[in-house]
């Protein structure tokens, strides 16, 4: 009987224990530590630990900064990390379901924190905002999160986001009521602006450089405020009462100071977006599949020999289905833009390349790939930076010559064991085709079927579901001074 009974608790807290895992893990990844190098870099830096944050993202260069308020008063740069996956094209969000990343100056408040976060972390953006209320703009739940996958949000590694959340947890253990995000479609230079002077968007993105501008020249959080159904920033009503979103702008109170430094910067920029214009910089569009990542994770996943593949996919066992992975492929298709805004199509960004054999070219002779066409813009690092492009071409043999796409939904044993043979790079001599047996009436039809029958069983990322790109090849963080 004592036998029984020791039996039985040993069964009941192996149970237990099974079933406190993920909590206890969730847990752990919420209070996770600033880690020591970034502690150090706060301290070269002279921000206090827990003084407050600030947060911009830019779409078109896939980066996330985090700004800290060094002990002058004024932000400071922190840290740029590579974003690995947003969703959607440049531009805001407008309604539930478009898969835009939204765009803007989001407030975000403790309550926002997720640590239970079914993409490792997350932090609610605050969408929609007063500003996208007046423009009856619809959705909800749109977070900067972990996982690399993306349907809206801008996502992350979970090494990644795992640093953003401790050291945005901080900030509100020191006093901070809320972090503002400043979320735009690109960096606000003259170029970018030259460029896309004719977007159908321009006027919102440039009411948003004006509070960029405002940042910029003060490195103080601009107030943010909504009249007329556009953003205002530093200013308050002069009759003292409070701003209607929809109703038109009232007299209002502006610092002096700031407004003429701020005018002085729009002059500025101004003046060199018409000299690139004239220049011949050329009005452009660009069109994404389905978003972005940065370019130093695209060259990871050309780099990467696919035994170190199958390693790093042995740490995400998620299958969120929702990021689109062969929507990354290559980059934007840019579109030139007529002096009346209509498009005509001038070019496409050249495809990355990918190590993978033709699936016609003989097995026993591997063809090189070479290197992507440009590089990414340099993002130094806080941590190592593990991004370095092959000095030599990388192959793969004929057994293995599926995109690398296919090859990366197959992590895991979704499509197959990792232990599988690879089969030899010599090639085989096929056995000569010998004559079939006569059919059966009917029989295609019932092939048919079971082939359907037996498609319907499978699980869903089986029957063609995108999974999201692994965290391991893209787990890197980076900072610029």
């Amino acid at each position: 009987m004592l036998k029984r009974l020791v039996l039985v608790s040993s069964i009941a807290f192996a149970v237990a224990a099974c079933e406190d895992d993920a909590t206890y893990s969730r847990s752990v990844r919420a209070s996770q530590p600033v880690p020591a190098k970034t502690l150090a870099l706060m301290e070269q830096k002279d921000m206090p630990r827990y003084a407050p944050v600030l947060i911009r993202s830019y779409k078109k260069e896939s980066e996330l900064e985090i700004w800290k308020q060094t002990k002058s008063g004024k932000y400071a740069l922190l840290k740029t990390y590579p974003i690995c996956r947003w969703s959607g094209q440049l531009g805001p969000k407008k309604r539930e379901g478009d898969r835009q990343a939204p765009e803007g100056f989001y407030a975000i408040t403790p309550a926002q924190l997720n640590p239970n976060s079914n993409y490792y972390l997350s932090f609610n953006i605050g969408y929609p905002n007063t500003y996208d209320r007046a423009h009856g703009r619809t959705g909800a739940h749109l977070m900067v999160h972990g996982a690399c996958s993306s349907a809206g949000c801008y996502s992350m590694t979970d090494e990644q986001i795992a640093e953003v959340y401790a050291i945005v947890r901080e900030a509100f253990a020191g006093g901070q009521k809320a972090v503002q995000m400043q979320a735009m479609p690109f960096r606000m230079t003259p170029e970018n602006l030259a460029k896309h002077r004719l977007d159908p968007n321009i006027a919102f993105w440039r009411n948003l450089k004006e509070g960029s501008d405002h940042f910029e020249v003060t490195k103080q959080e601009p107030q943010v405020a909504v009249c007329g159904k556009r953003y205002v920033f530093n200013a308050k009503p002069a009759n003292g009462q409070r701003l209607d979103p929809a109703a038109a702008c009232p007299p209002l109170e502006v610092d002096e100071n700031i407004a003429v430094a701020v005018a002085q910067k729009q002059r500025a920029d101004e003046a060199k977006v018409a000299e690139l214009v004239s220049n011949g910089t050329k009005a452009i569009k660009l069109v994404y599949a389905d978003g972005d990542q940065h370019e130093s994770f695209r060259r990871r996943m050309a780099a990467v020999e696919e035994s170190n593949i199958s390693v790093f996919a042995q740490s995400n066992q998620r299958a969120l289905e929702v990021s689109r992975p062969d929507a990354l492929a290559s980059g934007p298709r840019v579109i030139e833009l007529d002096d009346n805004g209509r498009e005509k199509p001038i070019t496409e960004s050249k495809p990355v390349q990918v190590a993978v054999q033709a699936a016609s070219a003989p097995a026993a002779a591997p063809a090189p790939v070479s290197s992507p066409a440009a590089a990414a813009p340099e993002v130094t690092s806080a941590t190592t930076a593990v991004a370095a492009t092959p000095s030599q071409p990388v192959v793969a043999s004929a057994a293995n010559g599926r995109p690398l796409v296919d090859r990366i939904l197959s992590f895991g044993g979704l499509f197959g064991s990792k232990d599988e043979p690879q089969a030899d790079a010599t090639a085989i001599p096929a056995p000569a085709d010998a004559p079939l047996p006569p059919r059966r009436r009917g029989a295609d039809a019932s092939s048919a079927a079971g082939k359907k029958d037996r498609q319907a069983a499978l699980p869903p990322i089986m029957r063609g579901a995108q999974a999201p790109l692994p965290p391991g090849l893209s787990a890197y963080t980076a900072q610029t001074n």
